[in-house]
């Protein structure tokens, strides 16, 4: 029997691109096309994108940034705003009006004060003074009072906390010149005005 497969020669690679040459100059095309689409659209597209998605996440940081920004020129803005307030209410409502509002409340409050603690008033003076570079001015007063241990204790306490706007300066505690008064109290306090020194 004779055998029907046998060792064959090589073919030639000019004949096989002879008989294929069809098909090869089309894989040839295709793959030229397709790395010009790849250098000439897909990675300026990519790159394109990119960059368009970093200008995107600046432009967040950036408005993020701004918006930061703006809460807290708010936050200052509302702040002065509420100190601007707080600050008329402290002028308008806690501060003597003048110099003869600041004297009425040194002098009659602090006798009414006394004689509501049975510390007996025994004299007084004020001087007002002129503040450099402030809109207020102040009222010194100096007061000498004459009682026992707890009751100008309850009186100092209560000009400590009265609504009224009273600093005490000085406080000077000594035993009494008669039998009748056990201590003798000189206070300095202050009181502060808004000035009118142009209506002066």
């Amino acid at each position: 029997m004779k055998a029907q497969f046998g060792m064959a020669e090589a073919v030639p690679l000019s004949r096989v691109v002879g008989d294929y040459r069809l098909w090869i100059v089309t894989l040839g095309v295709a793959l030229v096309a397709n790395l010009g689409v790849l250098l000439f659209v897909v990675l300026p597209l990519s790159a394109s994108t990119d960059a368009g998605a970093r200008r995107a996440t600046e432009a967040i940081e950036d408005r993020a940034a701004a918006e930061a920004e703006l809460r807290a020129a708010e936050q200052t803005r509302d702040g002065q705003s509420q100190a601007a307030r707080d600050l008329e209410r402290f002028y308008g409502e806690v501060l003597p009006a003048d110099v003869a509002t600041a004297r009425r409340l040194t002098h009659l409050r602090l006798s009414q004060m006394a004689r509501e603690h049975d510390v007996a008033f025994q004299r007084s003076s004020a001087a007002p003074e002129e503040l450099d570079d402030s809109s207020l001015e102040r009222l010194r007063v100096s007061y000498s009072l004459s009682g026992d241990y707890e009751d100008i204790r309850a009186f100092i306490y209560e000009i400590e906390t009265a609504p009224d706007f009273l600093v005490i300066d000085n406080v000077f505690l000594a035993e009494g010149n008669t039998d009748q008064a056990a201590l003798t109290l000189s206070l300095d306090l202050s009181t502060y005005y808004r000035a009118s020194r142009d209506a002066r």
